[in-house]
């Protein structure tokens, strides 16, 4: 069986692993660099900056346990060297891993010339056509430039991508848009040193998790110092000296806001635009392939992963799904299930969400009850300073299952794995309860909070 696998990120590189396990001879075109978004220009170059700036934080809060730190000063350059260094490490694994696996890969960009058929532009060479008995497409997102005047023309403005390749740290940032990508960049920055506002469009910061949890969040960092303003929209941007005079349209009235840099992050969208996906008979809206559970596409024998799908652009989700399109190509029937992968945001605090919030439950007339845990009650966040953080499941009124799970405060997105586990196999508030968690850890907080949905919790006074 021949596999065309078109994309080398998450979705990609994982789906051609998984076929040529299965016993396909897999190729894959990737017109860039292998690890895609993720691995180059997105979740770990934010990571290991984030990484620095909680260093930074950790170092600056030790005065409160009388460990004494002269001003620490950043080498820029040198962690910009070590981000680079780990990129490489994880890039040159995953080019490892394909070969390892057998996998052919070409750098080249990908059009279809027909549902098995597609033509491959590589660099300095001329186009050929090379032709699959099943094709993936993994070809995942790039950022979305929204329609603000002056946005291209102002040198200061910058994408994600620039962002983490900025040679210095800048003295102001203004982040345009509040979602995951806005806010890890924001804190980042904030705690390296710059003066960060961010403008929101909507009513909330991170409009995809729980709306209760989005407000202690935003009440969190603007104690941190960072300038939040929601409901205010950019209207235009033109270069001032060196930096940007921003004009928004607020609530009460218009503003300018006058930075040294200018951080675009309204999303991402699906990067389909040079596949010619209209050549091979496959449905999508606007650039957006339409896909079942399956993973399967309009057109038999093609499947897709990840972000070109346009709708939840993560990674971890890319490569589960990555999994299922190979599996399903190679003559298995498998298929994905959303409700299992959470959502994080790697900021200080971190947050992490699995599952329904309450405002979809609401939404779809579920009956619920919930439970909540301060983190203030645990020892360890304590000692960690999370003290402000919180933990919410949400549970269905009849049987006691979870269906949701909401973390704010210290490794929320490494607690969250287990909640994730628990919704996959329907584990009621009972069975947490009777799984005996290790004192002193932030894990034990959830147990507390499901014992609290039955008013049994021991460390708060239950309702």
């Amino acid at each position: 069986m021949k596999i065309i696998v078109i994309g080398g990120g998450p979705g990609g590189y994982v789906a051609a692993i998984r076929a040529a396990q299965l016993g396909g001879e897999v190729t894959l075109i990737e017109r860039n660099l292998l690890g895609g978004t993720c691995l180059n220009e997105g979740c770990i170059p934010t990571k290991a900056i984030l990484h620095v700036s909680e260093l930074l934080e950790q170092i600056r809060d030790g005065s409160q346990w009388g460990v004494r730190v002269d001003a620490p000063y950043i080498e820029w350059k040198q962690v910009q060297e070590k981000k680079k260094k780990i990129v490489k490490q994880l890039t040159s694994g995953v080019a490892g891993l394909l070969r390892a696996n057998k996998v052919k890969v070409i750098s080249g960009t990908a059009a279809f010339v027909d549902a098995r058929t597609l033509e491959v532009r590589v660099p300095n060479g001329k186009a050929k056509r090379i032709k699959g008995d099943k094709i993936i497409v993994a070809a995942g997102s790039v950022p979305a430039i929204p329609p603000i005047s002056g946005i291209k023309d102002t040198p200061a403005c910058m994408d994600s991508t620039e962002a983490l390749a900025l040679s210095e740290v800048p003295g102001s940032l203004l982040v345009i848009g509040g979602g995951v990508v806005g806010m890890e960049l924001a804190a980042a920055y904030h705690a390296l040193g710059s003066r960060v506002t961010v403008i929101e469009s909507m009513t909330r910061l991170l409009p995809m998790i729980d709306g209760e949890l989005s407000s202690l969040y935003q009440s969190i960092i603007q104690k941190k110092g960072i300038e939040v303003y929601t409901n205010t929209r950019a209207k235009s941007i033109e270069q001032m000296g060196d930096g940007a005079c921003v004009s928004v349209e607020k609530t009460d009235g218009d503003a300018q806001f006058i930075v040294d840099k200018v951080l675009i992050a309204t999303g991402r969208r699906a990067n389909t635009t040079g596949l010619n996906l209209d050549a091979a008979g496959i449905l999508h809206d606007h650039g957006r392939i339409v896909a079942n559970s399956k993973m399967e596409t309009s057109v038999p024998g093609i499947y897709v992963a990840g972000d070109c799908l346009g709708q939840v652009m993560l990674a971890h989700t890319a490569s589960r799904q990555g999994e299922i399109a190979a599996e399903n190509a190679m003559g298995k029937n498998s298929r994905y299930e959303g409700r299992t992968s959470p959502s994080c945001i790697y900021t200080m605090p971190e947050t992490a969400s699995v599952g329904l919030t309450e405002e979809e439950a609401v939404q779809e007339n579920i009956p619920i009850n919930i439970s909540r845990f301060p983190l203030a009650a645990n020892g360890k966040a304590l000692i960690m300073g999370g003290e402000e953080g919180m933990i919410k499941l949400i549970f269905g009124k009849e049987f006691g299952e979870i269906l949701g799970a909401h973390i704010i405060g210290p490794r929320a997105t490494d607690m969250i794995g287990e909640l994730a586990l628990a919704i996959g196999l329907e584990v009621t508030a009972d069975e947490l309860i009777t799984t005996i968690h290790a004192h002193p850890t932030l894990s034990e907080a959830i147990r507390e909070c499901a014992m609290g949905a039955q008013n049994r919790a021991i460390h708060i006074m239950n309702r």
